[in-house]
């Protein structure tokens, strides 16, 4: 596996080192961590994102973009700033094109992780239902029947515990938040997810007896939504091979899986 790619905003003083999941002379596959943008932001175009973190790194020749020889990068599809998980970027213009088409043909290409409160009703759903932006909310989007664009995935329980669930998501389109949005559809509001009214997951609601210190404070087992594009799957662009490419789950959406393994689990 290639070195992490390191990228830093002078602005915020933010730092990321990204771990490499792919990389040949046409393809370059990263994990992106939840908490920093995909690509410019629409109402704040000074935030930064991945997209001109990067070409500034190339720009600039910075050590990660001279070993690979890089002078063109661009991504044919992007992630929410709270996801974490695969982004698959291209080399080279051919296959920008070629990826593209495969993002924009319906059908499933990557696979997300959800964990959500409660218990679905079916063990596998599909919501087939249009998006739009909610009027008055920057940045937040609902089911919008009538002028939404089309939208659609589907659903699978991955493993049930007492009071969450974790759930595999399978968009066939690729709508901005529209994962966190179809679960918020169904009363399923992602574990987290401020903006879509998720709750937090916390360990005092799993464990029996939880104590908390005196003088602490009990912080939620994942800061963030807990999304995390888990698996992509495409057809290569020079080989027509079947690529499949897998992101490890972040630290903290593997410790609060362990939790509710440990203090929360399914019956039966």
């Amino acid at each position: 596996m290639s070195d992490p790619i390191k990228l830093s905003s002078p602005a915020t003083k933010e730092f990321w080192e990204i771990p490499v999941l792919f990389e040949d002379e046409h393809l370059l596959a990263i994990n992106k961590p939840p908490g920093v943008l995909t690509s410019p932001d629409r109402v704040d175009a000074d935030r930064p994102n991945l997209m001109k973190l990067l070409h500034s790194g190339i720009a600039e020749g910075k050590p990660w973009a001279k070993q690979r020889g890089l002078s063109y990068l661009a991504n044919a599809h992007r992630l929410d700033f709270d996801a974490s998980g695969v982004i698959l970027l291209a080399k080279t213009k051919a296959a920008l094109i070629s990826l593209a088409n495969q993002f924009g043909c319906e059908r499933p290409v990557t696979i997300f992780l959800a964990i959500i409160p409660g218990t679905p009703p079916y063990p596998k759903w599909e919501v087939d239902a249009p998006l739009g932006p909610f009027p008055g909310r920057p940045g937040q989007f609902r089911v919008d029947p009538k002028e939404g664009k089309r939208a659609r995935t589907e659903f699978e329980v991955r493993e049930q515990f007492r009071g969450n669930t974790l759930v595999q998501c399978r968009p066939f389109t690729s709508r901005m938040h529209q994962v966190r949005v179809h679960l918020k559809h169904w009363g399923l509001a992602i574990c987290g997810d401020r903006l879509y009214g998720g709750r937090p997951l916390m360990l005092s609601d799993l464990k029996d007896k939880y104590i908390l210190k005196p003088g602490k404070t009990e912080r939620p087992l994942i800061s963030t939504p807990a999304l995390h594009a888990e698996e992509l799957t495409v057809l290569h662009p020079a080989t027509g091979a079947e690529l499949k490419i897998t992101a490890p789950w972040p630290k903290d959406f593997t410790v609060a899986i362990k939790n509710l393994r440990r203090h929360a689990p399914g019956i039966g």
